[in-house]
């Protein structure tokens, strides 16, 4: 398989356009995969363009040695290296961050990798295989209260308490190990089933989001990519689960209102400390056109912000 096949970048025109790549500019892919989004990016750049990539699957590294051109550059790393990443590079600032969040197909198709029920595979969930314990290692231990908290809180589901009883009463029997049968385990603790999605969706996406540190990494990692942004340059970042929306929407707002002074403070308007950020376009959705040729483009939202002029202070 060519790497070009092996992922389907979700909304690539859109996040291009978003980028409003130029030719002698310096651009972050923060979340590399199979290189979709940055082959793209790398077809607008100019001669002396350049693009940093970044990626935590050592799989998607090795991948990454397929793309020949002295414009590129891949890093071995997760969201929370962004600055050491840059400063290795000799950077210290870009024209634009891209982050396309979540789980890569590739990823999801392999079924060793553990992160899909729809394949039969070891427990492991790790974006990174060769740091931290297992899924199963983590299900081995866990208690039923942390277990029901996370399903709870990752995953949103409302059978949590009953599916971490479940989880912790046939582990007594054996040890969950893989995928189908950690599945089986939740289908029979979630006695109503969403339209559309198998019983288990929910805990192994709270499992996998709470193993990998998802939400902490991208928290960290906004605050990074807006500050190592010029003046003009963009923050794309598309998600695929409400609570990764939900923290890049409040953070993306949050810094382009001006900042907050002390009521009946004697300042002039000009003297409020303009926003960081200017918010670019609403919220962007995939098209029901490639919803039809990608499912996994129906959960994706997009949204931009631009740098301002104002200064960043961490």
């Amino acid at each position: 398989m060519s790497l070009g096949s092996a992922h389907q970048p979700v909304l690539l025109r859109e996040a291009l356009d978003a980028l409003s790549v130029r030719p002698d500019g310096i651009y972050v892919d923060g979340t590399f995969g199979r290189g979709g989004h940055s082959r793209a990016i790398l077809e607008r750049l100019g001669p002396t363009g350049r693009l940093i990539a970044i990626d935590r699957d050592p799989a998607a590294v090795a991948a990454g040695g397929a793309i020949r051109d002295p414009r590129f550059t891949l890093a071995y790393g997760a969201f929370s290296g962004f600055r050491r990443i840059l400063g290795e590079q000799g950077v210290d600032k870009v024209d634009g961050v891209l982050l396309d969040l979540g789980v890569s197909s590739p990823q999801l198709d392999e079924a060793d990798r553990g992160f899909s029920f729809r394949f039969d595979g070891p427990l492991d969930m790790r974006m990174d295989t060769g740091a931290g314990e297992t899924a199963a290692e983590w299900l081995a231990r866990v208690t039923q209260e942390q277990l029901a908290e996370v399903i709870k809180v990752y995953g949103e589901e409302r059978f949590a308490k009953q599916v971490a009883k479940a989880i912790v009463e046939a582990r007594a029997g054996e040890p969950i190990t893989t995928t189908r049968r950690l599945a089986a385990v939740v289908a029979q603790a979630v006695k109503k089933r969403e339209p559309n999605q198998d019983p288990a969706t929910r805990t192994f996406q709270a499992i996998r989001i709470y193993l990998n540190r998802e939400l902490e990494e991208l928290s960290l990692v906004l605050p990074e990519a807006a500050g190592a942004l010029a003046p003009g340059g963009r923050l794309v970042v598309i998600s695929f689960h409400s609570l990764e929306d939900r923290i890049v929407k409040r953070f993306m707002r949050g810094e382009a209102r001006p900042d907050t002074l002390p009521s009946k403070l004697p300042v002039r308007h000009s003297e409020v400390p303009a926003p960081k950020l200017n918010l670019v376009g609403k919220a962007v959705r995939a098209g029901e056109e490639e919803v039809k040729q990608n499912p996994r483009a129906r959960s994706a939202v997009m949204r931009v912000a631009e740098r301002t002029a104002a200064p960043w202070r961490s």
